[in-house]
């Protein structure tokens, strides 16, 4: 759902009718044919009028913003959507700052992080107190992480990366707390997250009922600066050679996915669901409009 179909600001009273009816009708339609809907509340898509007015949820009022847009979809669409989604991809937030981001940028997105996490915990019980048949997940962008060789520093090196990349964001909404690393890590880095009182206990009865996640790709990590050179991973590392590219240079690791199923539910032991996976590749258009891409039915079929 997109926030600002349902409230166009972001911040007011009311919501747009329009926009309601238009996704109950989606809702509908989707019933009709037995199909379940799963539903993401907030996909990278902030109403830009909060953006411009609080900056880009680094003002605390944003969770007061989130959470009555969820009370407004969770009330409007009872009997109709039983599973739902805070936060897309929360991760990403960390994930893409450049290693040579300023302090004040890290500093900002630790913030960002912390407002979302809050306000998915209190949209979890919230969404629990207006239907007891709801279900709320999360959704981490999830990058199995391997050491590039079995060198110690390689190997800590990948622990760090885990731990931040993929772990950090689903140890706070499934276990409803920051995790210990962490707290070291922000203090190694100097950053200070601003937590009121009753942010923790708010963590801790908010826990997600389900995790999801995406997984197009694994990561080599590595600390030889010469290996990391010339990757074409969207989230960085090493190349590895025992697997192949897609054209967009992200590797093609099935085998990552098994892997990465067996982590997470080895951490979290609740239900999980694989809820983003594709190749992106340079397709060709035949003369008869068709696109016989065998590439990505082998792709799939392989990750399935």
């Amino acid at each position: 759902i997109s926030w600002s179909r349902i409230y166009p600001r972001g911040d007011e009273e009311t919501p747009n009718q329009e926009g309601i009816e238009f996704y109950r009708d989606v809702f509908k339609e989707l019933r009709k044919y037995n199909i379940e809907p799963l539903v993401t509340i907030h996909h990278f898509d902030t109403p830009i009028y909060l953006v411009e007015k609080y900056g880009d949820w680094q003002d605390r009022q944003y969770i007061d913003f989130f959470v009555k847009y969820c009370k407004t979809v969770f009330t409007e669409y009872k009997g109709l959507v039983k599973y739902w989604l805070t936060f897309n991809e929360i991760n990403n937030t960390i994930n893409f700052l450049p290693d040579n981001a300023s302090d004040e940028a890290y500093q900002e997105a630790y913030q960002h992080l912390h407002y979302q996490f809050v306000a998915s915990a209190k949209a979890v019980q919230l969404a629990h107190e207006i239907d007891e048949n709801y279900q709320v997940g999360c959704m981490i962008l999830y990058a199995t992480t391997y050491p590039y060789t079995c060198k110690p520093d390689d190997v800590i090196e990948a622990q760090k990366k885990n731990r931040i990349m993929n772990y950090f964001c689903g140890d706070v909404q499934v276990r409803g707390e920051y995790p210990t690393y962490m707290n070291r890590y922000f203090k190694e880095n100097n950053i200070e997250i601003k937590v009121e009182d009753g942010d923790e206990e708010i963590l801790k009865n908010g826990c997600v009922d389900f995790y999801t996640f995406s997984y197009y790709m694994s990561v080599c990590a590595t600390m030889d600066e010469k290996a990391l050179q010339g990757n074409g991973n969207i989230l960085g590392g090493a190349t590895n050679p025992y697997l192949k590219a897609s054209d967009w240079g992200w590797q093609i690791d099935p085998k990552g996915l098994r892997y990465s199923l067996n982590e997470i539910y080895d951490r979290y032991q609740i239900p999980m669901m694989i809820v983003e996976n594709g190749l992106g590749a340079y397709d060709e258009k035949e003369e008869d409009g068709t696109i016989n891409d065998d590439y990505r039915i082998e792709y799939l079929k392989a990750h399935i």
